[in-house]
Formats: structure tokens, sequence, C-alpha cells
């Protein structure tokens, strides 16, 4: 596999964990550098491994996930995005922040592994090419990581314009990202 394919898959695997990170950016009050490492860290490792996880399992697991991974990352991305909905309008004005900083705990946990299924199955296709692995997930996580870095920038100057809704918003970006995997999925 060429160096020039490799940086085209790694930008489109980054894409989810962008616009992540952008609905993280709008909804932390004030990301500070913890944030930025945090998500970048988290989203960029998680796209480091799931390639080198997906060639060593190799057809084997393929056949048990390709079917419904889809569908992981569509719930996972929903749930997260249904919540943020929720909270946002179950808030009373005087307490606009967010009460969970979705760059810590469970919920970082989660939208890194549903914004890393689809490296998951390029690391299965690569398996299944019989090409190195180590080249493409170092290239997968770090163009990951420096996407997220620019998705919660982004975020962080949009969040203020939207205001007290900016979970909100972020929720349904979350939720709509999880449509678009699953369409593309049974589309495709």
């Amino acid at each position: 596999m060429d160096l020039v394919s490799i940086l085209v898959i790694a930008a489109a695997l980054a894409m989810d964990a962008f616009s992540v990170c952008i609905s993280c950016g709008m909804v932390i009050a004030s990301p500070g550098p913890g944030h930025y490492f945090r998500l970048a860290f988290s989203f960029g490792f998680f796209q480091f491994m799931m390639p080198i996880i997906g060639f060593f399992c190799g057809l084997y697991l393929e056949v048990y996930i390709k079917a419904y991974d889809h569908w992981i990352a569509f719930g996972l991305l929903s749930f997260i995005g249904l919540k943020m909905i929720y909270e946002s309008f179950s808030r009373t004005e005087e307490s606009c922040k967010p009460e969970k900083d979705p760059s810590r705990g469970w919920s970082l946990l989660v939208l890194a592994v549903a914004t890393s299924i689809d490296a998951l199955a390029v690391g299965l296709s690569i398996g299944v090419l019989n090409r190195p692995i180590l080249l493409p997930s170092v290239l997968i996580g770090v163009i990951c990581a420096i996407f997220s870095v620019i998705g919660i920038a982004i975020g962080k100057r949009i969040g203020p314009l939207i205001g007290r809704r900016a979970e909100a918003v972020g929720g349904l970006m979350l939720v709509a990202i999880g449509i678009k995997i699953l369409i593309e999925h049974m589309a495709g």
C-alpha cells in the first residue's frame, strides 16, 4: 500500500473523530491543554490500535463483526448524543455547564471506541492483503490526533456563539454521525 493511499485512508478515518471533537469543543466550557491532550491522545490511540487488532484478528473476527459494526457505532454515538441532548434541556438556566466532561471517563472511552470501529475493518483489509500494518497504524493514529485537536479548536469557537444549547447541538451532531455511519454501511 502506497503512502498516498495510507494518508487518504487515515484522513477518512479521522473524520468521525474530528466531528465528535467539534461537539466536545462546543460543550466543554473552556477547553484547556488537558482536554486537547485527552481527546487527541485517546482518539489517536484507538485509531492506531484498532487496525492492529483487526490485522491480527483476520478473517475470523471479520465474519462476526462486519455484519453489525455499523450498528455498534450507531448505538454508542446515539446513546451519548441523546444523553447530551436530554441533559441540555433538563438543566436550569443558572446551570448551563454540562455536568460531565466528555474528555474524561466512560464518555471518552465510548466515544473513542465508537469513532474507531471502522479502523478495525481497515486493519482486517490490510491483513487480507498481507501488507505491513505498523506504518499505516501509526499514520492513522497521528492524523486522527491532529484532526481531533483541530476539531476541538473549531468547537471552542462555535460553542460561545450557540450558547446554552451547545450541548444539544453537540449531541445532535453525535447522533447524526451515528446515522451517517449506519447509512454508509447499509448502502455500501
